[in-house]
């Protein structure tokens, strides 16, 4: 009964769920990785003259005055070092090493403890955008993940005010929570075999997006060590991930 209610669900709104047509991605582009994007997005980076949803993982030193100094606002989303790392690590071993043994995990450990990171180091990354938002808080959002996923109608809701485009009613919430769910996403069929970016799978996305994925994975001397990088980093100001 619940699985047939679900199907009528998604047939009644697959005519206006652009979420069924093409990975996030392409609705809301990443401004660094534009290039290597295999469609074009029908969004123009350059073009102010009208609201647009981006998305980068730049950090907030590198980001132009035209974004610092405008009323665009920022939403960063952090998340736990330890689950950051090993989703990063079966994204790349997905992606660079599909028929091959996944790269060293304490390799992974070692440099990514070291600042060694694709946007520069994680923790710097995170604790700068931290610092921003306790100063600007109109200015940028700070979410923390494991909020998003113990308390979703509640997040969500903050960063659509945050956005100055509140939801009108509870229903809306509940539709955007319906279609933005992690398992409904990573079983349309445009993210089970299409491409956006070139040589990385729309599916290379999607795993689990759970929390605490990474007891699965760490050994107690690998927490431990980024444990400590952990508190070193964050807690003087304040931050607990």
């Amino acid at each position: 009964m619940q699985k047939e209610s679900h199907q009528t669900h998604e047939n009644s709104h697959k005519h206006d769920d652009i979420l069924t047509i093409e990975n996030p991605h392409f609705h809301i582009p990443t401004v660094e990785a534009t290039i290597h994007s295999t469609k074009d997005s029908q969004i123009d980076l350059y073009d102010t003259s009208a609201p647009r949803l981006l998305h980068t993982h730049l950090p907030y030193a590198v980001l132009p005055d035209s974004v610092k100094n405008s009323a665009c606002k920022i939403v960063y989303i952090a998340r736990n070092p330890k689950d950051t790392l090993i989703s990063m690590w079966h994204f790349f071993n997905s992606v660079s090493r599909p028929n091959q043994d996944p790269y060293p995990l304490e390799k992974a450990v070692d440099y990514f403890c070291s600042g060694i990171h694709l946007y520069g180091p994680f923790f710097e990354h995170v604790v700068e955008y931290w610092q921003k938002s306790q100063k600007r808080p109109q200015k940028i959002l700070f979410i923390k993940y494991e909020e998003l996923k113990s308390e979703p109608k509640q997040q969500v809701s903050k960063i659509a005010e945050f956005l100055g485009r509140p939801f009108a009613d509870e229903k809306e919430v509940d539709e955007v929570l319906w279609r933005c769910r992690l398992e409904r996403l990573k079983n349309l069929e445009v993210n089970k075999s299409d491409t956006f970016f070139s040589n990385t799978p729309n599916k290379s996305f999607f795993r689990k997006g759970e929390v605490g994925d990474w007891k699965n994975y760490l050994t107690t001397e690998m927490e431990e060590q980024i444990n400590q990088i952990s508190r070193i980093k964050f807690e003087p100001f304040g931050l607990f991930l």
